[in-house]
């Protein structure tokens, strides 16, 4: 669990990076920055700890840089607000992959889960995140930066810490039941 844990945190660095320099300081340009930079410097941290760097990571990088750098550019935060749509639409998009909650789990959970049920939380991972992005468009579109900013660091994080909740209890459910079953046969 703690494997998994870390991991999705590590995917909502820029993102809590953002909330708190923008919490904090009230600064959109700064916090921006800032996020951009922690996107950065997270990718070169493990490049220089030789740990591969997954699809998701790279495509998270790269449009934090696009919309954060044309946020900045254009000094319009609509470009910010919108990013995090067409990240969870790129993220969902590589979500339908089959397999790509692989990285997240612990050997144990491969040796007792069902291999669909693995599958099955990936897709409804995916479509989860895309729907995630569907909302933020329309707290961006129809609410002031202010309200998107506490918006976005919060009510996405919170839906996801809850889903890895109840996938956590079903993962460990069905994984005991298998286990018992295993060790009566």
């Amino acid at each position: 669990m703690m494997t998994a844990l870390r991991t999705f945190l590590s995917d909502l660095l820029s993102t809590i990076v953002f909330l708190i320099v923008f919490a904090s300081t009230n600064d959109a340009p700064l916090a921006i920055g800032v996020s951009i930079g922690a996107g950065v410097m997270q990718v070169v941290v493990e490049k220089i700890r030789r740990r591969p760097i997954a699809t998701m990571q790279w495509a998270s990088m790269a449009l934090v840089l696009v919309f954060g750098g044309a946020s900045l550019f254009t000094n319009d935060n609509r470009f910010m607000m919108i990013k995090p749509t067409i990240i969870a639409f790129a993220i969902a998009a590589v979500m339908l992959q089959k397999g790509w909650l692989d990285r997240y789990l612990p050997q144990q959970a491969h040796d007792r889960l069902p291999r669909s049920l693995i599958i099955a939380s990936g897709y409804a991972w995916s479509a989860l995140i895309f729907m995630l992005g569907i909302a933020n468009f329309v707290v961006a579109m129809t609410c002031s930066f202010k309200v998107w900013a506490w918006y976005t660091g919060v009510v996405p994080m919170c839906v996801e810490i809850a889903a890895f909740g109840l996938q956590y209890a079903v993962f460990r459910i069905v994984g005991g039941r298998r286990a018992r079953r295993s060790a009566v046969a």
